[in-house]
């Protein structure tokens, strides 16, 4: 690990009163090398149960697409193992691959081409049992056979199988058309279960009208799985929404908060979510009549209330958020500043400290979403240099 020590100082502000003493720590950001090649984007983290963190990302050569992942162990990434690789695959700046990790159960998804139209792909899962070494075939998570979009997955470990949830363009084409460009219907948002093998079990339509290009997300509270993505009205107001897996049945979809947004095209900039027992923080971007800003707002019964939001963002936000929760009470929540990726804790009561500056990027789109993830007492980080075109990744202490 190459280390490069940042001394900031971490005011958090009280609950009680300003004129307290502000509590202060340093902070030492660990820059850790990466075993990504030249040509290499689309970072995706995630930490299993354990504590063990993942690292997935697609490399490219001579036309080829590879998805790779490794495991950050004693401060390093281990020998990068591959999960597949295609040469007709959809490859997207904002809609990239994930990984998720169940005990020795892996499952890994990329976008596959369906057929010659721009949008016109499917969302192939596979998944592994002997901790990554060998992967299944991979195949459509969805059967509806339409030649459309369908991507923007999240997957969530849930019993012994997982959670899959994405943005499905079914609806969007008119039978017949698929080649013809453009969207004609609604997007939806669906969900299913799918065991070790792959094997989907149950197949469920969310949401029959959805933005048609942000992030979905999912976390796992102790009252159940819930589902946070950016949905539409008829007057195209486009603010977050919730479902929640309650009793064996998915709860009708209810805006988190009303931003009143009103934008007729998808800003591609979807929320992410994190839950420590019942407790979630979710942070996403909005800008209602131009007002661009990132927000966190956390629930305490599993996401069937909220309270109220907190503004994070200096003036400058552009969104591309991540959030994890750090105990029931705090969330560090991430998020670019125009080129800046920075990062900040916040208090459900409203609290927060100072932002951290974890690494100057770019706002443009080869730039891609930071990632981050909480591993014990660190936090991950990784982003796309724009420049070097490679992976990078850090640490941090919270």
């Amino acid at each position: 690990m190459n280390k490069y020590f940042l001394f900031l100082i971490l005011a958090l502000l009280p609950a009680c009163t300003t004129s307290d003493k502000k509590a202060s720590q340093e902070v030492t950001i660990n820059f850790i090398e990466t075993p990504t090649k030249a040509s290499s984007g689309e970072p995706y983290l995630f930490t299993d149960s354990s504590g063990n963190t993942f690292l997935s990302w697609i490399e490219v050569s001579e036309g080829k697409n590879f998805l790779k992942f490794s495991k950050l162990e004693n401060e390093k990434w281990s020998e990068p193992r591959m999960i597949s690789s295609g040469e007709d695959w959809f490859v997207n700046w904002a809609d990239y691959p994930l990984i998720a990790v169940n005990g020795q159960q892996l499952i890994a998804h990329y976008l596959g081409k369906s057929g010659k139209g721009t949008f016109a792909y499917d969302v192939m899962l596979t998944t592994s049992q002997d901790d990554g070494g060998t992967w299944s075939e991979p195949k459509p998570v969805h059967d509806d056979a339409r030649q459309a979009e369908h991507g923007f997955v999240s997957l969530l470990p849930y019993g012994e199988n997982f959670l899959v949830a994405w943005l499905d363009g079914r609806n969007t084409v008119v039978e017949g058309m698929e080649n013809h460009e453009g969207h004609h219907g609604q997007m939806s948002i669906r969900a299913a279960i799918v065991d070790k093998n792959g094997v989907k079990s149950n197949d469920w339509e969310l949401d029959n009208r959805t933005c048609d290009c942000c992030q979905t997300a999912t976390a796992l509270t102790d009252s159940g799985p819930v589902v946070i993505y950016r949905d539409r009205s008829d007057e195209e107001i486009r603010d977050m929404s919730i479902v929640r897996f309650v009793n064996g049945q998915w709860t009708e979809p209810k805006t988190v908060y009303a931003d009143n947004w009103k934008i007729a095209g998808c800003p591609v900039n979807g929320p992410r979510v994190s839950a420590s027992g019942n407790n979630l923080a979710m942070a996403w971007f909005s800008s209602p009549e131009g007002s661009a800003s990132v927000r966190v707002i956390f629930s305490a019964d599993g996401g069937a209330t909220f309270g109220e939001p907190v503004k994070i963002d200096e003036g400058k936000a552009i969104g591309r958020v991540d959030v994890a929760m750090l105990d029931n009470d705090n969330a560090m929540v991430s998020w670019m500043e125009g080129s800046q990726i920075k990062a900040v804790k916040v208090n459900r009561d409203g609290s927060k400290g100072s932002s951290i500056t974890i690494a100057s990027s770019s706002d443009s789109r080869s730039s891609g979403f930071p990632q981050m993830t909480k591993s014990g007492s660190e936090l991950i980080f990784a982003w796309t240099d724009d420049k070097e075109k490679v992976i990078k990744t850090a640490s941090v202490l919270w």
